[in-house]
């Protein structure tokens, strides 16, 4: 394939996303990263699976398996061309036929790259027109590259001729085929941008090859220099091995190496050492060159083992800034610890935390994510037990991951209730202060609740949470719950009836630290009692015929209003009353059974209704949810 349909593949930010049955799909993800997308706007359709006849997808998984064959290939063709151009009597033994047989395989891709699509991009589609890529292969200088670097041309002079010729033309022409080196450059271009393997070993693989190449070809060309001079005991091997020139070739080619190793690494023995002055020219060149590969090579290897250890400077860096605040501010030996503890937590699991590894990515896969992760611990909780799928799914896309370590409070007392929590996994105390002493009420597990109390009622938390070991919760926004739960009225129903009923199984001490707790329970009784007698009354009026005008109205159906209304049994403007805190109650269907309700609270019956500014309630449709009523 020409370096142009490469480099179109292999530096596009675009994924192929072109289908083509014949090629199969992409099996990996991760090679997505070298392949090519369209243009926004432009459609992708099923014509794109249909392309023509005898036309090769570049991202076809047999296609690239070929072009992997063809860089090792490569490196072979890069090492020989140097080696047979120093060592010219090895230019006609048994490394001719394996030139031969490397330079078919290249034949065989130029014709292959006849035949393989390329990416237009002015419209950013694949053109698997024929014509159109003959011409646009052949009109650019690529093309006589790959039929330059191709040539056998020692074969085609003794076919012209004859006779073999041992010329250093042919050694110089050979040195073309460097020119497929940038197959290797794309080849690891390609592989740093894999998931599957590790960038660190690839980048380090790829810097140690550029140093062999680099050693190697230091090596044969000093060795050419001394075998080119006209006295052969006056050059820097001469000295060192007589009449080297008829020697073996790999005793020479060890002793290059090893002068081009010594030199690189500047350990400089002297043993071997430039003679005449085209050596010491060729020396200073060398050196000059060891000092830019040498910055290149330091500078990638520090860049990867900074990468490396990035995360823990970042880390000791914000637990020193948390140290400098604490003693700048003098805070308490158990705060500080939970924060240390907290930002250790944090750096530990960061690559765990929902919102630092997927925020880069589509709402629907995160949702879909959180769907898999938490939504069997939501259905597990009891206040979502029986709500409906939609419900559901709603609550655990828009949740939030969190770990907290050991003895670290979730919820403190007296806060506002901004989230409640679902944990995942863990345990928790729940805890109550009284007269500055610590009170143990109970334990929390798996898929049990914290701080729903607060945020369903709306009144500071009346408790606090603390982990006894590393725990993993989902938090809830009271803000977000409540949007959720307005617009679903019958899973709302089933939300009360739950709380309802986890209310009812608390322990006698934690409905203690929730004084109107008791009271609302204890009306919640009351409730059906009252209803079921309604509900018995409409039915005999309804045997006997009763004109429908002139039911009362009321609901037969428990929990159908769920509005809660504070009563007081004073005036508005009466501040010095001992039940000026109220009572919290169900608002009933009607104002009449109001009255009652609040001469059974209060002692004493009332004939009016007012609201905290003074004005009269005539109609309770009118209320909402924690109105404040007066009844005198």
């Amino acid at each position: 394939m020409s370096r142009t349909v490469m480099a179109d593949i292999g530096s596009s930010p675009l994924p192929l996303l072109f289908r083509r049955r014949s090629s199969g799909e992409i099996r990996n993800l991760a090679t997505v990263s070298s392949s090519i997308l369209p243009a926004f706007g432009t459609v992708v359709d099923d014509g794109y699976s249909h392309l023509n006849k005898y036309v090769i997808v570049p991202y076809d998984q047999r296609y690239r398996w070929w072009q992997t064959f063809l860089v090792v290939l490569v490196l072979y063709s890069a090492w020989a061309s140097v080696f047979e151009l120093a060592f010219n009597k090895t230019a006609r033994g048994p490394l001719l036929i394996v030139d031969m047989v490397v330079d078919v395989f290249f034949a065989i891709d130029i014709v292959l790259t006849f035949f393989v699509a390329y990416l237009d991009k002015s419209t950013y589609l694949l053109v698997d027109d024929h014509k159109k890529i003959a011409l646009r292969y052949v009109t650019r200088v690529w093309f006589f590259m790959d039929i330059a670097s191709t040539l056998p041309y020692q074969f085609i002079f003794r076919i012209f001729t004859g006779t073999w010729h041992d010329g250093e033309v042919f050694g110089f022409l050979n040195l073309l085929r460097l020119w497929r080196l940038w197959r290797v450059s794309e080849f690891f271009k390609r592989l740093e941008k894999d998931t599957r393997f590790s960038y660190f070993w690839t980048r380090l693989l790829k810097l140690l090859g550029v140093i062999v190449f680099a050693v190697h070809s230091a090596g044969c060309f000093y060795y050419w220099l001394a075998r080119h001079h006209k006295t052969p005991a006056n050059t820097w091997i001469g000295t060192a091995v007589e009449d080297f020139k008829h020697r073996s070739v790999w005793l020479c080619y060890t002793y290059s190496i090893y002068w081009s190793i010594v030199t690189l690494t500047t350990v400089g023995y002297g043993d071997l050492h430039a003679v005449n002055t085209g050596e010491k020219i060729f020396n200073m060149i060398y050196m000059l060159f060891n000092i830019g590969l040498t910055a290149y090579t330091i500078g990638n290897m520090t860049n990867l083992v900074v990468h490396a250890a990035v995360r823990t400077f970042a880390m000791r860096d914000s637990l020193n800034e948390l140290l400098r605040y604490a003693s700048k501010n003098r805070l308490p030996e158990g705060l500080r610890e939970q924060m240390m503890a907290h930002m250790q937590l944090k750096f530990k699991t960061a690559e765990l935390q929902q919102e630092e590894v997927l925020q880069d990515l589509p709402k629907a896969i995160r949702s879909s994510i959180a769907q898999h992760l938490f939504r069997r611990t939501v259905e597990k909780s009891y206040l979502f037990n029986g709500v409906s799928e939609d419900l559901v799914s709603q609550l655990v896309s828009d949740m939030k991951a969190e770990y907290f370590p050991p003895k670290v409070e979730i919820i403190l007392q007296n806060e506002i209730p901004t989230d409640f929590y679902i944990l995942v996994s863990g345990a928790v105390d729940l805890l109550t202060y009284k007269n500055g002493t610590e009170q143990f009420l109970s334990k929390l597990g798996a898929a049990d609740m914290a701080g729903e109390i607060g945020v369903i009622f709306n009144i500071p938390q009346p408790f606090t949470v603390r982990t006894k070991r590393l725990s993993q919760v989902v938090r809830i926004s009271h803000h977000h719950f409540k949007q959720m739960i307005q617009p679903q009225g019958e899973d709302g129903k089933i939300i009360i009836a739950n709380f309802m009923k986890y209310l009812q199984g608390l322990k006698e001490d934690v409905l203690q630290e929730i004084p109107f707790l008791t009271e609302l329970l204890a009306d919640q009784n009351q409730k059906p009692t009252e209803q079921n007698e309604e509900q018995q009354n409409r039915e005999t009026l309804e045997s006997q015929d009763a004109n429908p005008e002139g039911r009362t109205g009321t609901s037969s159906l428990p929990g159908e209003s769920t509005i809660r209304v504070i009563i007081h049994g004073h005036h508005p403007s009466d501040g010095t009353s001992s039940d000026r805190l109220g009572k919290l109650v169900y608002l009933p269907d009607s104002l009449q059974d109001l009255f009652n309700l609040a001469e059974k609270k209060f002692g004493k019956r009332g004939s009016t209704i007012l609201m905290a500014d003074g004005s009269k309630v005539e109609e309770l449709n009118v209320l909402r949810e924690n109105d404040h009523l007066f009844v005198v």
